[in-house]
């Protein structure tokens, strides 16, 4: 019995060594082979995906994935261009597009990448004011994602998107802008109500230069008025005098008034 057990220890071991060397890799993973230290290709299927071989003990391979990576950048302390203290976070969407340089170029792709978005952001937002902070988000976004793809290009690294999430104020800079806003809204009010008034005299202005070349027109609108107020069933009583009865003595009193 001893002679036998041995040949099948010797093959069962062997083949444990030929499966170590087989490695199966998702569509979205890639593999980054180093042999002896140096940066090689699987024997079979090259770096993925699929059924990648690799020499047992010789070879190493990390597994590099692909896959778009959505990392959460932590809030951060901001002074903006105004001297404005404001507390902002953000989320980075970025991906994986040169698995040899994300392993060779770089320690640990995924800390450098959030490193690089926290300073970044505090740098771009230092350099914008805070109206600009506030209105024009998609251009600050455009801009974080400019430069965070920059700088993390030469890692094998593709940022896709940036987005300014939350910009927290302080409550005294909140109460100021909550001002500001309601003094906007008076000073609006006030100029509609103004332009209002204008329009209105321009109107009547045109209205008393027709009057004044049709008399007749005056009439027309003393007896409007008569049929509005009598139309509200109210109390009130009127005499009618027809303005042509009294033009006579107006025109007497005022050349008794001329000096």
């Amino acid at each position: 019995m001893g002679p036998l057990v041995s040949p099948f220890a010797v093959l069962f071991f062997i083949l444990v060594i030929i499966l170590m060397g087989f490695n199966v890799l998702r569509e979205y993973e890639r593999g980054v082979i180093f042999r002896w230290g140096r940066l090689a290709k699987g024997l079979v299927g090259g770096n993925g995906p699929g059924v990648v071989v690799i020499i047992p003990f010789i070879d190493k391979m990390v597994r590099v994935s692909l896959r778009t990576v959505t990392m959460d950048v932590p809030p951060q302390d901001v002074i903006t261009k105004d001297n404005v203290t404001v507390k902002v976070n953000a989320v980075i969407y970025f991906r994986v597009v040169d698995q040899e340089r994300a392993i060779i170029q770089v320690e640990d792709y995924l800390y450098a990448t959030s490193m690089m978005s926290q300073t970044t952001l505090r740098s771009v937002l230092g350099q914008s004011q805070l109206d600009d902070l506030l209105s024009k988000r998609e251009q600050i976004n455009a801009d974080l994602q400019r430069i965070i793809d920059q700088q993390t290009e030469p890692w094998g690294i593709k940022v896709t998107a940036v987005e300014v999430k939350n910009v927290d104020l302080p409550q005294e800079m909140q109460r100021a802008i909550a001002r500001q806003a309601e003094a906007e809204r008076e000073r609006r009010a006030k100029v509609i109500h103004a332009e209002g008034e204008f329009e209105a005299s321009q109107r009547l202005a045109d209205a008393a230069d027709v009057i004044s070349r049709n008399p007749a027109a005056l009439q027309l609108r003393y007896l409007q008025t008569l049929v509005e107020i009598s139309a509200e069933k109210n109390s009130t009583t009127i005499f009618p005098i027809p303005i042509d009865t009294i033009a006579p003595f107006l025109k007497n009193w005022g050349k008794q008034t001329a000096p």
